[in-house]
């Protein structure tokens, strides 16, 4: 999924950012291999990358961020039931004036 998203973003930068990143990043040339091959300064080249890396980390963030939910779901059921285990533990020992255990997920009570 994340090469798809890269891939995608790569493409859909501007072609003067595009042709630097994809010559340094995936290309894996140097700045005067890069420069040589776009008739541009070594320092331009180096501003051109910036740019597009920055551009690029824009686009990923925006499109990954979008999507956060779905990779993190609420895990409604085992919240609950850790929520009962911490009540009852609570309950338990305040009554009996005893120190807290730590619970193990294994101690939680099951659910219906």
């Amino acid at each position: 999924m994340f090469g798809r998203i890269l891939e995608e973003t790569l493409l859909s930068l501007p072609e003067q950012y595009r042709a630097v990143v994809m010559l340094r990043d995936v290309e894996e040339m140097s700045t005067a291999e890069a420069a040589e091959a776009l008739d541009l300064t070594e320092e331009n080249v180096k501003v051109r990358l910036h740019r597009g890396r920055a551009i690029l980390r824009e686009s990923i963030v925006d499109r990954v961020r979008a999507t956060a939910r779905e990779a993190f779901p609420f895990k409604g059921t085992r919240c609950e039931r850790m929520t009962a285990l911490v009540m009852q533990r609570l309950t338990a020992s305040s009554s009996a004036g005893l120190e807290l255990a730590r619970p193990s997920i294994g101690d939680a009570p099951a659910s219906d």
